[in-house]
């Protein structure tokens, strides 16, 4: 058997952290058994679904590198692959259910279903459809279609049966049918509904596996009983634990960003989101980091958890952090040159290259390097309390006055030679050497914290730092 999985979004929004995550899963699945990932655009939602949401799941799936074997923008021998251009299909399947008395129309208007669910709560009962429509003889239902009375197509519900789902996360599941009612599987604009058209697809396309988040649980003994009306082979079913925020609630905008270009446009590398959405919900030892081909090999449904995942920004910025001191070098400049160039203008890419360099171990995101690098980019920049802290302590003011004099004479500006000519001052001085390195740094950068000092100063160039020394001197 050829495992076959399937991403099969909603385009009403862009990715989701957790749609990716179920997107993810389910490629490395199919992947690491040597099968195929197929993507189905579930776009029946015509109040909802737009073209902007398309391309926004195409974005989302091509940043994270999930490419798919079959679907939209792909080759593939089952579709079309937009439910909207497989309405046809859904009509012929409903058209069989109706045949073989599986399903039947109703003609029950809104205000009389409002008054069902009522008088159902009133009784403390569940809010079933009261199967009014089954009482209808063929003829008052062809008069009415013929009147032009709208309808909509219920699946007729097994009555007294345990509907049981062997999952593969969650192990054994079972429902009572008769707590089920007879669902809406085709609507009054001839769309059909999400488990309707799910089921037909998912049994066309030849789909093993369902990999998909477990608030889809409660829809599947539907699905289950639409498979057994049509006497189609049941798929594989794995239900993943959701992903909640740090209050323990579904994850949602109240806790951030939640779309995966967000991340993206935040300055997150793909190979750190796809590390991190990979370990909500699933394990492998005590391991963080996985390369991609270490998901591919050590990814299975058995090290997925039943627990629900919590969304941890803090852990997923050590994670980038990771990532881009793992990166070449050239990379993380090409991502930060534009950011650079906006915010202070254009300069020579070398010059961005070397100052990017410094800051490779410092990195949290890549938007980050704007506010490391500002002094030096900006004469004017801004003195932290620390650093101005640093230039009043005593004998701060003549510490750069003796450093400037050393510096100035030095052979040549570079590090070996700024180094030499820092501990020179602090063995005459008999001091440790942070005592000169601190008024040093605050008189130059304006901060406490930075790269190693004499890379900042080689990198700053003579000039400016005999500049910045003496600006602090009568400051």
């Amino acid at each position: 058997m050829t495992v076959r999985t399937r991403f099969a979004p909603s385009p009403t929004g862009a990715l989701h952290v957790g749609g990716a995550r179920t997107a993810l899963f389910n490629w490395l699945f199919a992947r690491s058994q040597g099968g195929k990932f197929i993507l189905r655009v579930e776009d029946t939602d015509q109040l909802r679904s737009t073209d902007e949401a398309v391309k926004a799941i195409y974005d989302g799936m091509d940043f994270l590198g999930l490419d798919w074997d079959e679907g939209p923008k792909a080759d593939g021998s089952f579709g079309p692959y937009m439910q909207t251009e497989r309405l046809h299909i859904y009509k012929e399947y409903a058209d069989k259910l109706l045949k073989e008395g599986k399903a039947y129309y109703c003609f029950c208007t809104t205000e009389e279903l409002n008054k069902q669910r009522k008088e159902a709560a009133e009784k403390k009962e569940a809010p079933k459809y009261n199967k009014t429509c089954t009482k209808l003889t063929q003829e008052e239902v062809q008069n009415r279609i013929k009147n032009g009375l709208p309808y909509v197509i219920r699946f007729a519900m097994p009555e007294s049966e345990k509907i049981e789902i062997d999952d593969l996360i969650r192990g054994k599941v079972v429902f009572e049918s008769d707590l089920l009612d007879d669902f809406v599987i085709m609507k009054s604009d001839g769309f059909p509904t999400y488990n309707f058209a799910a089921v037909v697809d998912d049994h066309l396309m030849q789909i093993t596996h369902i990999i998909r988040g477990d608030d889809h649980l409660s829809n599947t003994p539907r699905q289950i009983a639409l498979y057994e009306a049509f006497a189609f082979e049941l798929p594989k079913f794995a239900h993943i634990p959701m992903i909640l925020g740090n209050d323990k609630k579904r994850l949602s905008k109240r806790h951030g960003a939640t779309s995966v270009i967000a991340y993206k446009d935040m300055g997150y590398l793909p190979e750190a989101m796809i590390n991190y959405l990979a370990r909500l919900g699933w394990g492998h030892k005590d391991e963080e980091i996985f390369s991609r081909e270490e998901l591919l090999k050590m990814f299975s449904l058995d090290g997925v958890t039943k627990n629900p995942a919590v969304f941890d920004v803090e852990k997923l910025n050590w994670l980038n952090g990771q990532y881009i001191r793992k990166a070449i070098p050239e990379r993380i400049v090409d991502f930060c040159e534009p950011l650079l160039i906006n915010a202070y203008g254009d300069h020579d890419i070398k010059h961005i290259s070397k100052i990017v360099s410094l800051f490779l171990d410092r990195l949290v995101v890549i938007p980050d390097i704007v506010e490391l690098t500002e002094y030096f980019f900006k004469d004017n920049f801004t003195f932290t309390e620390k650093a101005l802290n640093n230039l009043k302590k005593e004998g701060a003011l003549q510490i750069l006055k003796e450093l400037k004099e050393k510096i100035s004479n030095a052979e040549s500006f570079n590090k070996e030679e700024l180094e030499k000519a820092f501990k020179g001052l602090a063995a005459e001085k008999g001091v440790k050497l942070g005592v000169i390195i601190h008024p040093c740094r605050a008189a130059i950068t304006g901060r406490t914290e930075s790269p190693g000092i004499y890379d900042v100063i080689e990198v700053l160039g003579k000039e400016k730092v005999l500049e910045r020394i003496d600006k602090a001197l009568v400051s």
